[in-house]
């Protein structure tokens, strides 16, 4: 994985971007705030298929980085204001709600709109992670095939993981989605 990663960064001549190990399973991630791909001991160590995968998928977000992708600094930009709001969201709702019930004001309602608002910011970046993980999937399996990093056998490997890993991002967003319409029904179906 490592020597991957090296490689694909020098390829698109990126020298700026340090490859380390970090601890855990499924830790791996590209940091742009240190510009560092940050690879499970596994992924960092083995010398497979499915680590070359992981390793050049990261490099991708590296690469995005560097050409300063848009849909990667619009879900940067986003990160900062959903690590604050999505832990807040559902107590607003649900708060909001008992409030509302409670008291009969319509201050419940004012605090549940800024939960749903709050949930929606959530789920936005929800989708705008899509685009993102694709892309760097994308960029990551051009690379391997252009480069002849692996064997045919392998590389249909390596699609295949990648592709139900971005698809992983689909049912997240899905399920964000989802969850925002179910509290906008609870919210505002129950307006008088």
């Amino acid at each position: 994985g490592k020597e991957i990663a090296e490689k694909m960064l020098a390829d698109n001549g990126i020298f700026d971007v340090q490859v380390i190990s970090v601890a855990g399973q499924l830790t791996d991630h590209y940091n742009p705030k240190n510009k560092t791909v940050n690879l499970s001991e596994a992924v960092y160590s083995q010398r497979n298929a499915a680590a070359a995968a992981v390793a050049a998928h990261e490099c991708g977000h590296a690469v995005q980085h560097a050409k300063a992708y848009g849909m990667l600094q619009m879900r940067s930009a986003l990160v900062p204001v959903v690590s604050v709001t999505s832990g807040l969201s559902q107590w607003l709702v649900i708060g909001g709600l008992i409030l509302g019930a409670a008291a009969g004001s319509g201050m419940g309602f004012y605090v549940a709109v800024a939960g749903l608002v709050f949930m929606a910011l959530a789920t936005l970046f929800s989708f705008v992670t899509l685009p993102v993980e694709y892309d760097a999937s994308n960029r990551a399996l051009a690379w391997l095939k252009n480069r002849h990093m692996l064997s045919p056998e392998e590389y249909n490997g390596a699609e295949d993981a990648l592709k139900w890993a971005a698809r992983t991002y689909l049912v997240a967003a899905i399920g964000a989605l989802a969850s925002l319409l179910y509290w906008a029904l609870q919210v505002l179906g129950n307006r008088n």
